[in-house]
C-alpha cells in the first residue's frame, strides 16, 4: 500500500536519485516536471540532502510505492507564520497518477500541525503548465519575483530565469 511517511538519513542516496531524475537530464524528459532544457547540472546533491536531515527546521516527506520505494518527495521548511515547499518532486514514470496531488495534501496537514496557516513556494516563471497544475490546487501567485539562486547550487540556468512566489492559505 502506498504510504506518505517523514524521510530519513537513510533515504538520502534514494531520494537524491529521485529528484535529480524528476527534474533534470533526460531521464525527467519522460515526465512533465522537467527543468532539463532551462537549467543544467544536478537539482540536489547527497551533502545538501543531508543537510537538510539535520535542520530541525526541515521535514522531508516521502511517497513510497507497495514495495517500499520512493516514488516522490517534497521539502518542508517551517518559517514560522508560513510553510515552505520545495523539492517537490514525483518520478517522471509516476506523474499524473496522484503521487504528487497526495504530497501537497499531506503538506497542507503539516502547515496546520506547525500551526503555519500559509504555503508558500517558488516555481519558474516559463513553467506555465506547473503553475497551472499548482493553481488547480489553490495556490496563486503573490506577485514577487525572486531571482534564480545565482550560486549554482540547484544547478546552472541555460537562460535567464526568475521565479515567481506562488502562496495558499490553509
Amino acid at each position: 500500500m502506498p504510504a506518505i511517511t517523514q524521510a530519513t538519513l537513510a533515504d538520502v542516496p534514494e531520494l537524491n536519485v529521485l529528484v535529480n531524475s524528476a527534474y533534470r537530464g533526460e531521464s525527467s524528459k519522460q515526465g512533465w516536471t522537467t527543468e532539463a532544457d532551462i537549467v543544467g547540472g544536478a537539482r540536489i546533491d547527497e551533502e545538501m540532502l543531508t543537510g537538510y536531515m539535520q535542520d530541525e527546521n526541515v521535514i522531508i516527506l516521502k511517497h513510497t510505492d507497495d514495495d517500499g520505494y520512493i516514488t516522490g518527495c517534497v521539502y518542508l521548511e517551517v518559517k514560522y507564520p508560513k510553510l515552505y515547499l520545495g523539492m517537490f518532486s514525483v518520478s517522471p514514470l509516476l506523474q499524473n497518477k496522484g503521487v504528487g496531488r497526495a504530497l501537497i495534501e499531506e503538506a497542507e496537514l503539516y502547515a496546520r500541525k506547525y500551526n503555519c496557516h500559509t504555503l508558500t513556494m517558488t516555481v519558474i516563471s516559463t513553467r506555465f503548465e506547473l503553475i497551472s497544475w499548482y493553481e488547480r490546487r489553490g495556490y496563486n501567485a503573490t506577485g514577487e519575483i525572486q531571482p534564480f539562486h545565482a550560486h549554482g547550487r540547484f544547478g546552472d540556468a541555460k537562460q535567464h530565469i526568475e521565479l515567481i512566489v506562488m502562496e495558499k492559505s490553509v
